[in-house]
């Protein structure tokens, strides 16, 4: 069975949730076994490499914080939004390779951070501007990319693996889409010579 973009994107994104990230314990704890997986123990200070969801477990319980430097905050998103804004349309800024993951999650925290402090809405809200400019400042750069002829992989190594998806589906439509006008106007032309 064929899956679909939404099928990919949710296996992209579940593969996010089990990547290993590394965190910095905030206290002692013991090893903790979780249904046939154990983490632990921890040490205060100490670095550890965790999966993602393990990570946030941990964190919520307040035993291990993220590293600044892995995490995607609203500094770092405009800094991204510049990036990409300065560059033309044939350039597209490299990413990190879980770059949308992280974006969701930080959309979703700072939505629920604003749903409890009114203060924390024209963060949200901002953060959201933002996001949405990166993705159709990027979207346009894609669709432009995948209407050229074929692209090197070196021109293609800056998308992540969300846009690369959407790359190659806009590739093959427009491929096909071109083909068969093409193809239509010959048949057209062989009818008129006959």
């Amino acid at each position: 069975m064929q899956m679909g973009v939404t099928g990919k994107l949710k296996a992209l994104d579940f593969m996010f949730e089990n990547s290993p990230v590394k965190v910095i314990a905030n206290r002692n704890c013991p090893e903790i076994k979780l249904a046939g997986l154990t983490v632990g123990p921890f040490e205060e200070g100490n670095e550890y490499e965790v999966l993602y969801w393990v990570a946030r477990e941990l964190e919520k319980f307040g035993v291990v914080r993220f590293r600044g430097e892995d995490l995607l905050d609203s500094v770092k998103l405009y800094k991204i939004h510049w990036k990409e804004r300065v560059q033309t349309v044939g350039q597209i800024s490299e990413l990190s390779k879980d770059f949308y993951p992280k974006l969701r999650r930080l959309l979703a925290g700072l939505k629920e951070e604003a749903a409890k402090n009114p203060e924390k809405v024209r963060e949200y809200e901002k953060a959201k501007q933002l996001a949405t400019d990166i993705v159709n400042m990027r979207l346009k750069k894609i669709v432009s990319l995948a209407s050229a002829p074929a692209q090197t992989e070196n021109v293609l190594k800056n998308l992540t693996a969300e846009e690369r998806l959407l790359y190659d589906k806009i590739y093959m439509l427009v491929n096909k889409w071109k083909t068969h006008l093409l193809e239509f106007e010959e048949k057209a032309e062989e009818k008129e010579n006959d």
